[in-house]
Parts: C-alpha cells; sequence; structure tokens
C-alpha cells in the first residue's frame, strides 16, 4: 500500500491509503469518500499534468509524491 496526500489548495490536506494497481478513478474515489466532495467533480493534476481516470498510478508515478485537486 501507498499513501498518497490530497491537497485542495484551500488548506484542506488529506491522506490516502491506495494500491499501486489502483486507477486515478479508485483514488478519486477514495477522496471523495473522505472529503465529502463528489468523486465526478475532482480534477487531479500535478502542475500541469492532468491525470485521466483510467490510468494506473503505478504507470503515473504518483507513488508518496503531493498531488492538487480541484474540485
Amino acid at each position: 500500500m501507498i499513501e498518497i496526500t490530497c491537497n485542495d489548495r484551500l488548506g484542506k490536506k488529506v491522506r490516502v491509503k491506495c494500491n499501486p494497481d489502483d486507477t486515478i478513478g479508485d483514488l478519486k474515489k477514495l477522496i471523495a469518500a473522505q472529503t465529502g466532495t463528489r468523486w465526478e467533480k475532482i480534477v487531479l493534476k500535478k502542475w500541469y499534468t492532468i491525470y485521466k481516470d483510467h490510468i494506473k498510478l503505478e504507470d503515473c508515478k504518483l507513488l508518496a509524491n503531493l498531488i492538487c485537486f480541484v474540485s
């Protein structure tokens, strides 16, 4: 299991534990469960790269990196 820290840039940080073979869509659902935001409205991005829902976490190298999400 890996732990990913998500920041909404409004002062709220969330830690989510997931498996490397999970997809970005699965990660969005875990974040939505902790924040109360609908998972369809969450956009995961790192700098200017926006991650699509079908990509696996092990493919986009998000292990232990900071991800910003905007709802």
